[in-house]
């Protein structure tokens, strides 16, 4: 038994050896083609992958050489910078797959969405960009010119399968969702991922908070003033007043934090997002400048000021919606955070189809009756003109 255990643990040792030479004689011992030389290697964590590279500091470029062993003419690979976090969606990156004539291409992508690698410039300049597949093993050339917030950041890598010589998703298990890290181009440091715990944590507080104040409160509170009216008067005014200024300052916390994600991610660009963004924001606080120079109910401009008030706030929820989505396609969260939402919407819907005719129905009735409670939208003095109600002389300020 003893003599066992020794010749398994001299057999461990072995191993171990074998795969540390191993990896060394696969990074710093590495030949290339053409007496091609780099000063830095790091074999990276995960996909049996290699980085090769060497800094020039009086330029500010780096040459690098990605490699990954073990790639077919069916699949893709890529590797890039992401300043702004640790995943694909915002990567910077080169990429390269047999195309359909054959060829071992290489091409730049900046990476804005998971379904298609698209070809684009990145944010800072590449040249002398090649790549080749010898052997199955495939290899990215290019020369970086590097801003000084890149000379130390997050790098990504990946592969993937091909589908008509078109690169497709990657898979999201296993080492595709282990292959980032840090790399430092002066110092030669190359470490494990790290550090985006709190770059993500910010992008989902970012979007829950934009979800649930545009999203929801903001519709929720337009619903209060225009079914409630007839039920609950003046609750009313105070709950459409309430689910609004709440939507709004949490809706400011969300714009605000994706301000400084955009600050602190100069290499990434979503601007229909952000343009979006910036318009409701705007629409939001004309909204709130407008309660403060409201007209009085039987002031003669009160009329306009409805149609104004109106038209802002659905357009503001209208625009959040489909910016919410938009946010969905950049954090690509799990498919049941989507169809949450998506229920939450369903359900707004459905109680706008039943309190509408419902609404209507009432105040037809109210009018047939002749009820003091009721008159013309514009006739009476008191209307708010919406859904022909009246606020009564006890809050004719509404």
């Amino acid at each position: 038994m003893d003599r066992t255990k020794s010749l398994l643990a001299v057999w461990t040792i072995l191993q171990l050896l074998v795969l540390t030479v191993n990896g060394q004689s696969t990074c710093e011992s590495h030949r290339f083609a053409n007496n091609l030389d780099f000063t830095q290697c790091s074999p990276l964590q995960a996909l049996g992958s290699f980085l090769h590279w060497t800094y020039n500091e009086q330029n500010g470029t780096v040459s690098i050489a990605f490699r990954h062993p073990g790639t077919s003419s069916s699949s893709w690979i890529a590797w890039g910078l992401n300043p702004g976090g640790t995943q694909m969606l915002g990567t910077q990156a080169l990429v390269a797959y047999t195309n359909s004539s054959g060829q071992f291409q290489a091409y730049t992508s900046p990476i804005n969405g998971y379904s298609s690698i698209q070809r684009g410039s990145l944010s800072f300049p590449v040249s002398r960009i090649s790549a080749t597949l010898v052997n199955g093993e495939a290899t990215i050339f290019a020369t970086l010119e590097l801003p000084p917030n890149l000379i130390t950041t997050n790098q990504v890598w990946q592969m993937g399968p091909l589908s008509n010589s078109v690169p497709q998703g990657h898979p999201m298990t296993g080492d595709n969702m282990r292959s980032t890290g840090r790399i430092d181009f002066r110092s030669g440091q190359s470490s494990a991922s790290g550090g985006s715990g709190d770059r993500m944590r910010k992008r989902n507080t970012h979007g829950i908070l934009n979800a649930v104040s545009w999203g929801v409160l903001m519709p929720m509170g337009a619903m209060m003033a225009r079914y409630m009216k007839v039920f609950t008067d003046p609750t009313w005014f105070y709950l459409h007043i309430a689910f609004q200024v709440s939507g709004y300052v949490i809706g400011v916390a969300g714009w605000a934090t994706g301000i400084k994600l955009g600050n602190d991610s100069p290499g990434t660009s979503y601007s229909t997002h952000r343009n979006l963004g910036i318009a409701l924001f705007t629409f939001a606080t004309l909204q709130v400048f407008a309660l403060l120079l409201r007209p009085k109910p039987d002031h003669k401009y009160r009329f306009y000021w409805n149609v104004y008030h109106h038209t802002v706030g659905y357009t503001t929820i209208i625009l959040s919606i489909i910016n919410i989505f938009k946010g969905f396609d950049i954090l690509d969260p799990a498919d049941k955070w989507r169809w949450a939402y998506i229920g939450i919407l369903i359900f707004l819907g459905a109680c706008v189809v039943i309190l509408e005719p419902l609404t209507w129905f009432i105040v037809l009735r109210r009018k047939r009756r002749g009820g003091n409670s009721v008159a013309a939208p514009i006739a009476n003095k008191y209307s708010n003109g919406v859904n022909g109600t009246t606020t009564g002389p006890h809050h004719q300020d509404a």
